[in-house]
């Protein structure tokens, strides 16, 4: 019986040496990376690197937010239509260029080719729709299809 209680002892001794090592062993190498010598320099220096990386993260969002809404102002929806300006030319030589935002605001190019060269004209959206001037059909097609 004796031998049973020193073989449980001995056993529960060598389970807590090992966890006396490992932490140990842990707590040297934490020392060796951070050249730090005890645990609060460790965790002063955790928890500063903790603000700056809070500060940066707000940084970081109010810079996200500032481009979203630039973006939304921006074109990037762009669609393009071609097309035969006149019976007599070969060929859809013309076409439409709409350059829109995501609120459907923007302007249309119309390219329109003829046998002097290419006539250019710019016309304004409004949500989708002309704004002084009414649209041709090819100019609302050009709007639809931007994506």
């Amino acid at each position: 019986m004796t031998n049973i209680v020193l073989a449980i002892f001995f056993g529960w001794f060598m389970v807590l040496t090992f966890m006396v090592y490992s932490v140990k062993k842990h707590y040297s190498d934490l020392i060796t990376r951070t050249k730090k010598r005890t645990i609060d320099e460790i965790l002063d220096t955790i928890l500063s690197q903790d603000t700056i990386i809070k500060k940066d993260q707000e940084s970081i969002k109010n810079v996200i937010s500032t481009l979203q809404q630039e973006i939304r102002l921006s074109y990037h929806e762009i669609g393009v239509v071609r097309f035969n300006a006149f019976e007599k030319m070969q060929g859809e030589q013309s076409f439409v260029l709409a350059l829109l935002n995501s609120m459907k605001n923007g302007i249309v190019l119309n390219f329109i080719y003829t046998q002097e060269g290419f006539r250019i004209y710019t016309k304004t959206v409004t949500e989708g729709k002309g704004g002084e001037f009414e649209l041709s059909e090819e100019e609302k097609e050009a709007i639809l299809k931007a994506k």
